[in-house]
């Protein structure tokens, strides 16, 4: 019987240590040449794998795969593209079978967050459904950290990383300011149902720095709010606000609503920072400056968290011993064994049991009043921001890898993605 080849892909907004996880799978699958013969990766995510344009990452040198744990973003291209369910678009999960069976595919990597958790678990089903021998593993992946059954997520502790000292580093500028000139800083941050990316510049209050913070999971109260900051300001001169991208009104509407959608059918967010912030000024007559995070906070591989690093890289090779385990329909997860010191050590969670969960916020990590994070929130948070791990830098500037992505040789017809 022949070595059953694998197959990787990245899914949905990529991070800045997604490729530490493509560097754990690739790195352990080569451990493995008995047990795993060639590794592919979809150009594009799940994209590659329907157009069958897989990409040979045994054309990569050893050094060029090392050098993704370094690396932000998707290294093979990722994509918003969510597989509707077997009733609708059984076609595609159909092709996806064709095309492992053409490549001798047994091992399907997935790294991604809960939609992609999902299409793996889809496609465990449909491949014991027609026979076909196939080991479907998730892999983790979202900076919003709302995947359940995992202490955290891979890309969450750099995000909170980078929101933490941009809120303390921007707060210094404004507090230097404030006799003058601005009063108040706004700044937008991701999260569409879950506020723990915001909850990371609550941190700031640590720096006895006055700021709130404008959750998901709390709902918008105006008049409360413009109180908070009023007294704030009045106290200190300055405040800082750090806003989720999914903060929203009583009736559910978000205040950063466009009335779009993305890919998988989500509301289109962005501009929460400047509708708070003009209702400062028109309420309050404060000058103000905001700014939205947005791509900056998720590629920021440059103030990437040490512990996110290492467990995002475990996570990938984690799976990889998962497939060789003979498991199937399941993904790697983080399980804390204590805070201080940090300790924890790997599971795994069912997918059926993963799939389409969001796991928001406990309340108990949000202060009485809403706008801050509890004493048992800094501990959860502390030790997934803590180290550093630089890359490599020259001439000033960082080194990022770039790899080849050869395609191997197509052996189906074309497919007509819907």
């Amino acid at each position: 019987m022949s070595i059953p080849n694998a197959f990787y892909a990245q899914s949905g907004g990529v991070t800045s240590v997604i490729n530490a996880s493509a560097c754990g799978v690739i790195e352990t699958a080569r451990r493995h040449p008995d047990r795993i013969g060639k590794l592919y990766a979809g150009r594009n995510g799940i994209i590659g794998a329907l157009a069958e344009e897989l990409i040979d990452t045994g054309a990569e040198s050893a050094e060029a795969i090392a050098a993704l744990r370094t690396t932000p973003s998707g290294a093979f291209g990722s994509c918003r593209y969510k597989l509707k369910s077997l009733e609708k678009n059984r076609r595609e999960y159909e092709r996806l079978i064709e095309v492992f069976k053409a490549h001798g595919i047994g091992y399907f990597f997935y790294n991604g967050g809960g939609d992609s958790a999902d299409t793996c678990f889809k496609v465990s089903q449909l491949s014991q459904s027609m026979g076909y021998a196939l080991q479907a593993i998730h892999v983790p992946k979202t900076i919003d950290n709302d995947l359940p059954l995992t202490d955290c997520c891979p890309g969450f502790g750099s995000v909170a990383k980078y929101v933490a000292v941009s809120t303390i580093e921007a707060s210094f500028d404004v507090r230097s300011m404030a006799a003058t000139s601005t009063k108040v800083f706004v700044l937008e941050v991701m999260g569409r149902h879950a506020g723990w990316i915001a909850a990371a510049g609550g941190l700031a209050a640590d720096q006895g720095i006055p700021v709130v913070v404008l959750f998901p999971e709390i709902e918008f109260d105006k008049a409360r709010f413009l109180a908070r900051v009023d007294e704030l300001v009045k106290q200190h001169g300055y405040c800082s606000v750090v806003v989720s991208e999914g903060c929203h009104h009583p009736d559910g509407t978000f205040l950063a609503e466009q009335g779009t959608r993305d890919a998988f059918g989500h509301a289109q967010l962005g501009g929460a920072a400047p509708v708070v912030a003009q209702m400062v000024k028109d309420a309050l007559g404060h000058k103000f400056h905001w700014a939205v995070a947005d791509y900056l906070q998720r590629a920021a591989r440059h103030i990437a968290s040490a512990t996110d690093v290492r467990q995002a890289y475990e996570l990938g090779q984690r799976a990889v011993e998962l497939a060789l385990e003979g498991r199937n329909a399941v993904m790697p997860t983080i399980e804390r064994i204590s805070d201080a010191p940090y300790a924890y050590r790997l599971g795994s969670a069912p997918l059926e049991s993963v799939a389409n969960v969001e796991k928001p916020m406990p309340r108990d990590f949000i202060s009485d009043d809403g706008y801050g994070i509890t004493e048992k929130c800094r501990r959860y948070l502390l030790p997934l921001i803590e180290g550093e791990d630089y890359p490599a830098y020259s001439g000033g500037l960082p080194v990022y890898a770039t790899l080849r992505n050869d395609v191997v040789a197509k052996k189906l017809p074309a497919f007509e993605i819907s």
